[in-house]
């Protein structure tokens, strides 16, 4: 199985994460975008600062290779009207995907009417821009109930606010790779709770982000139903290499 254009190559670490400079981090982002145009993957996954570069590099190149940014990123608690300022500039850069990180501590409190009209207005923004939408629930700070319950909530404000053509456009993700769990356990997509997501999110696709490594996983997770895979090791996990990083 040809796995590349399941792949959403990944770099989201910041400077400080990594404990270097903001020029050595500029050179990986710059690194990470040609070997993603060279290896011929979906799409490569940056923060929004580094859109318009991505985007540059891309254009030079003649590639068809799509650039997606992460928004609210990566604690989501941020209020819709910053989620959607971050999103327009973003687009403005020329982005092509767009994924927020939905509030899921709100969901948590059971503010679900906040949640709902964020989501709405949020997705309303990059479908209308015609980007493909993707919504983070981060499984590991959540319940096997209130998976399925904020999977069904995201699917549920698409089928009641948009038409049918535009299903395929707005994602189901698992993880940001960034949360922290307080027992070691994965932060990123289990099998468990990927079978729960794409139950519950149809006619939504899912996209199992962080976990995956090996293209084995990777294989599991594309049978299991899923449509695109977040991943920071894509060139090792589609030459069959098994990589050790948490995303």
């Amino acid at each position: 199985m040809d796995i590349k254009q399941y792949l959403d190559s990944t770099y989201l670490k910041t400077s400080e994460q990594s404990l270097i400079s903001e020029k050595e981090n500029d050179e990986i982002v710059k690194a990470a975008i040609n070997e993603a145009i060279s290896e011929r993957f979906k799409l490569i996954m940056i923060r929004p600062e580094y859109v318009a570069l991505a985007k540059e590099l891309v254009n030079k190149l003649n590639s068809h290779l799509l650039v997606g940014t992460v928004i609210d990123f990566p604690k989501g608690t941020s209020s819709t009207e910053y989620k959607c300022s971050e999103a327009l500039n973003a687009i403005n850069n020329g982005v092509d995907e767009l994924d927020y990180v939905v509030d899921y501590e709100a969901f948590k409190r059971n503010e679900l009417d906040y949640v709902k009209k964020q989501v709405v207005e949020c997705t309303r923004l990059g479908l209308s821009s015609n980007k493909v939408v993707k919504w983070i629930i981060e499984i590991a700070a959540l319940n096997n109930h209130e998976i399925v319950q904020l999977t069904a909530l995201i699917k549920n404000c698409v089928i009641s606010n948009f038409n049918e053509s535009q299903y395929d456009k707005v994602f189901v993700k698992s993880s940001t790779g960034f949360y922290v769990t307080h027992d070691g356990s994965s932060n990123g997509a289990t099998i468990s709770a990927i079978k729960l997501m794409i139950e519950n999110a149809f006619p939504l696709p899912v996209k199992a982000s962080g976990g995956v490594k090996s293209y084995e996983d990777a294989v599991q997770m594309i049978r299991l139903g899923v449509k695109r895979i977040g991943t920071s090791s894509a060139k090792q996990i589609a030459n069959n290499e098994i990589t050790n990083t948490d995303y």
